[in-house]
């Protein structure tokens, strides 16, 4: 089964406002993922059912990169990236989470929101 990751508008102006290393290493962390490798570069928000999160640490820099699982279609498996930030405490804000939470929510409503395909 082909895993792809995919940036909803948010994610990718997040991504995109990073510096070229930042980003660098992000794409590095996505990649590592795609190929089915797991660490904690990737994992499921705690006290949540459906979030995860990228996370990347470069230049003492804590970047969060937040996302879900579509997994409608048998022959590929979607990770949707929702939006970023960066961490500056060591709780995550609960206003982050459930932001993430809205947009899950919000896609699988409309089924139709705006993908842009990211090549990592």
């Amino acid at each position: 089964m082909a895993l792809e990751v995919s940036f909803l508008p948010e994610a990718t102006a997040f991504v995109n406002a990073l510096d070229e290393k930042a980003r660098e290493k992000v794409f590095f962390n996505i990649r590592k993922t795609r190929i089915g490798l797991s660490g904690e570069w990737f994992q499921k928000m705690s006290g949540t059912d459906e979030i995860w999160e990228f996370r990347t640490l470069y230049n003492k820099q804590y970047i969060r990169l937040f996302a879900f699982w579509d997994k409608r279609n048998r022959s590929q498996t979607l990770i949707i990236c929702t939006h970023g930030f960066l961490k500056t405490t060591d709780k995550t804000p609960l206003q982050e989470i459930t932001r993430a939470e809205q947009i899950r929510t919000f896609y699988f409503k409309t089924q139709n929101y705006e993908l842009i395909q990211k090549k990592t």
